[in-house]
């Protein structure tokens, strides 16, 4: 007998493709949600550097390399024009003020000089000849000075014996007028040349002098040519170490020219370039430090050079105390530039975020320390160990500082 069978319904029959479509569903879902959401990813804490937030002392300075040079340069020029006899100075000596570093010959300085010499002595003996001829003229004009004197004094007696000639009618008024008149006239000669002798005296003194004036300033001139050779020979006028000689024995050497540099060894200055970002800050006595083995040596700017080359402007430092035992020339240090007083700031240590982000944002942590999310971030000063936070973050926070390079545009790290 046949037993009549039942029809499933249709939730039973296909009960297998709709539990299918259901878990596909879900997973689409899943998809779509993770998809929508921020993306997430996984990453080791060990290979991360992970700092805190934190109230701290902050001083904004400059972390430069700077070189080691003498504290002055001297070049040594020529004064005189000549030809390279002898050098005595060697490259890298020491050599102390006024010692010889090279010996010039001038054979047309010779000749000038013995024409000045010439030129000197015929100025001594033009003098000479010149004052024996002023004293003659002198002498020859007391003389007749004299003379005259003599003849006025006859005629003056002669006159006063005529006169009493006339009292007494011997000489008649006739005669005594005409002895009047010579002896008036003798007088008046005597006086013109007294007057004649003091103006000869005068104009003797006026040209005394000036030959006096010629013959000095031929003498100078001579001095001056003879100095000149000591010119010739070429000293040191500092002491220091001689650095270079630039001239070779035979060479024709120009007046002014360079031919030598002497480093004054004394006491060393620090050169260094800083950006061009810095230049409104940096200025004289400015101080600064130099860590080496463990000890703080302090400098001081000294120089600022104004003129900026290829985005840099140079600037020259100096010990205010102490030096490092091993300073020498073309030696380099790190120097820290102070641009400030400490303050107290929100800080955070330096890291490649920063670099990577443009300080605009960073990974911040929870406190359980698992999970970091992208927070926006404003970064104020900074200085070459710490940047300044002023907005974004609070004291305690911790954050990551390194790594940034392998995070990609991940908006939550997984630790």
């Amino acid at each position: 007998m046949d037993i009549k069978l039942e029809k499933k319904p249709w939730y039973i029959r296909y009960r297998y493709y709709l539990a299918g479509g259901i878990v596909f569903l879900a997973f689409l879902v899943y998809v779509i949600i993770l998809s929508a959401g921020p993306r997430k990813l996984r990453i080791d804490p060990e290979s991360l550097q992970m700092a805190e937030v934190k109230n701290d002392k902050f001083m904004e300075y400059v972390d430069v390399e700077g070189l080691v040079q003498p504290i002055l340069t001297i070049k040594v020029n020529a004064r005189e024009a000549g030809s390279v006899s002898r050098i005595v100075g060697e490259e890298g000596n020491m050599m102390k003020q006024g010692d010889t570093i090279l010996v010039l010959e001038n054979l047309d300085l010779l000749r000038t000089i013995e024409d000045q010499r010439d030129e000197w002595e015929k100025q001594l003996i033009t003098y000479r000849e010149k004052e024996i001829e002023m004293e003659q003229q002198s002498l020859t004009l007391q003389q007749q000075a004299l003379q005259t004197d003599y003849e006025l004094e006859k005629l003056r007696k002669s006159f006063e014996l005529e006169k009493e000639e006339y009292r007494m009618g011997i000489k008649s008024k006739a005669q005594l007028q005409v002895s009047e008149d010579e002896y008036r006239y003798k007088e008046k000669t005597a006086r013109l040349q007294r007057q004649s002798l003091r103006h000869d005296s005068a104009v003797s003194v006026i040209r005394r002098d000036l030959l006096l004036n010629d013959r000095e300033r031929e003498r100078k001139k001579y001095e001056r040519s003879c100095r000149r050779l000591d010119d010739l020979v070429v000293c040191a006028p500092v002491g220091g170490q001689l650095s270079f000689v630039s001239v070779t024995p035979g060479q024709q050497v120009q007046s002014g020219a360079s031919i030598a540099e002497i480093k004054v060894l004394d006491q060393f200055k620090v050169h260094t370039s800083l950006s061009e970002y810095y230049i409104d800050r940096i200025t004289t006595g400015l101080p600064a430090t130099i860590l080496y083995q463990g000890r703080r040596y302090p400098l001081k700017i000294t120089k600022v050079v104004p003129e900026v080359k290829d985005r840099m402007f140079d600037v020259d430092l100096v010990f205010t105390a102490d030096m490092p035992d091993n300073v020498r020339v073309g030696k380099s240090f790190r120097v820290q530039i102070e641009l400030g007083q400490p303050e107290d700031a929100l800080v955070i240590p330096r890291g490649n975020f920063y670099q990577a982000t443009g300080g605009q944002w960073i990974y911040k942590l929870n406190k359980d320390k698992t999970r970091a999310v992208r927070v926006p971030l404003t970064i104020g000063r900074q200085n070459p160990q710490q940047y300044e936070v002023t907005d974004g973050l609070q004291p305690g926070d911790w954050v990551i500082t390194t790594g940034y390079d392998n995070f990609g545009d991940a908006e939550e790290l997984v630790l």
